[in-house]
């Protein structure tokens, strides 16, 4: 080889090197492996007559490769890395457990605590894996996805929890939006169905809990299932469920808000006269205390109900609670919230990832069916960019497979405490999904 020529070449590479910014990474490292591959030659053939000038050479040529490439890779934007990371921990988490086995949380001693088909939190994490597909494009999620939906099936017979529109519309009801697949849509309706056989008319509200003694516990979480209602309502052409959804929002407006909008966590109801006859909590801090995941329940909910109805009323609601929680003097900077926003502890309360996630859903949504909504949006935004810090957001292949830290389920029975929980990464992903297609 010629040494005159191959310094040319290097000059030619260097210089082609700095004119192309827009030259990809796998392009650099072919050109300077391709440079090392002539110096090396030049070393080899000239031997020590000119090993110092070659590594001279070779050590600017790797001087203006590196800084180039400092150049050339600007800091990954906050969503790309949430998504990136979402979609690298769904993978390996996807892999890592089994169909009917699904990650729930964390144990204090880090344990993963798997959950079974009866439980409420079954559905998110086969819901979260479709969201990280739509997100990511990654073949291999939607695979797992329909594996983790399927297994299933069984839970359309359950009628003894409330829960089915976590654990059945979050699955399959993402499941069947994404591909039209009729044999998820024959599961949805059937366990509507069994929803629905939980209603009371006297009452006006579908019955939450089976436990404890209330006479007929309504809990604001209950208004995330009236989605699954309204959907089978237009998929059917059959009102019921829709009258049936409307009726529980309604009787849920009524009674489980206070004057400033913040609202109770359990109403309790006679089932004579369908009265309420008890206000309370049970994973609040007190019963007049603002659990937070309580409130953003109710934002959700109201907002949601909004886009299947019209109806202004669900609006209004929506827009006060949402006022409530955006003026809370207890918000944190990040606004992630403190567990309960009454929490006697704050500011060393624990944050709840999860009541975040779900709040920015809501925000994202209302944003779009207002005059004002650009200062939902923002809200919304704020949280996510939180929430995708490092102060929240995993590395990749710690935290449990867990896309998200710091959420809580509980605190007053010392359940799932500062914890990663599959519902906050299924809510976190939703509103990261929102939230894409709404800056295109």
């Amino acid at each position: 080889m010629d040494n005159s020529k191959a310094q040319g070449d290097s000059s030619v590479i260097c210089l082609y090197w700095i004119n192309n910014r827009n030259i990809n990474q796998a392009t650099l490292r072919v050109s300077l492996i391709i440079d090392m591959i002539n110096v090396i030659a030049i070393v080899t053939k000239e031997k020590n007559k000119h090993m110092k000038h070659a590594l001279s050479k070779l050590s600017i040529t790797l001087l203006t490769a590196g800084l180039l490439m400092a150049c050339q890779q600007p800091k990954q934007n906050w969503l790309d890395k949430a998504i990136d990371t979402a979609e690298q921990q769904l993978v390996l988490a996807a892999e890592k457990y089994t169909p009917e086995h699904n990650p729930r949380s964390v144990y204090p001693n880090g344990e993963v605590r798997l959950c079974h088909l009866q439980d409420w939190t079954v559905g998110f994490f086969p819901g979260t894996l479709w969201y990280a597909y739509e997100l990511s494009g990654n073949e291999s999620l939607k695979e797992q996805a329909a594996n983790y939906t399927k297994a299933l099936d069984s839970v359309k017979y359950i009628k003894h929890t409330h829960d089915l529109g976590f654990m059945l519309y979050c699955s399959y009801g993402n499941a069947y939006r994404i591909t039209q697949n009729e044999t998820y849509k024959d599961v949805l309706l059937h366990g509507a169905e069994s929803l629905i056989s939980r209603y009371n008319e006297n009452v006006g509200c579908i019955r939450s809990w089976d436990f404890g003694t209330w006479q007929y516990p309504v809990i604001v979480d209950n208004m995330m299932n009236l989605e699954y209602l309204m959907w089978t309502a237009n998929s059917t052409n059959n009102q019921l469920y829709a009258n049936i959804a409307t009726s529980h929002a309604n009787k849920t407006m009524a009674n489980h808000f206070r004057d400033d909008y913040s609202s109770y966590h359990v109403v309790s109801y006679d089932t004579v006269t369908g009265k309420a006859i008890e206000k309370q909590t049970h994973q609040g801090y007190s019963h007049e205390s603002a659990w937070a995941r309580g409130q953003a329940w109710g934002v959700y909910g109201y907002t949601m109900m909004y886009r299947f109805t019209k109806d202004p009323a669900y609006l209004e609601m929506a827009q006060n609670i949402a006022k409530f929680i955006m003026n809370l003097e207890t918000m944190p900077a990040d606004k992630v919230p403190y567990w309960d926003y009454n929490a006697i502890n704050i500011p060393d309360a624990p944050r709840d990832a999860s009541a975040a996630a779900v709040t920015a859903c809501a925000l994202l949504e209302l944003s779009e069916y207002t005059n004002d909504g650009q200062k939902y949006f923002s809200y919304a935004e704020d949280v996510l960019k939180s929430l995708s810090s490092s102060d929240y957001l995993a590395e990749v292949g710690n935290n449990g497979l867990f896309v998200l830290r710091h959420s809580v389920g509980a605190l007053p029975n010392n359940s799932e405490v500062n914890t990663p929980i599959n519902y906050a990464d299924y809510y976190y992903l939703e509103a990261l999904l929102r939230y894409k297609s709404m800056i295109k």
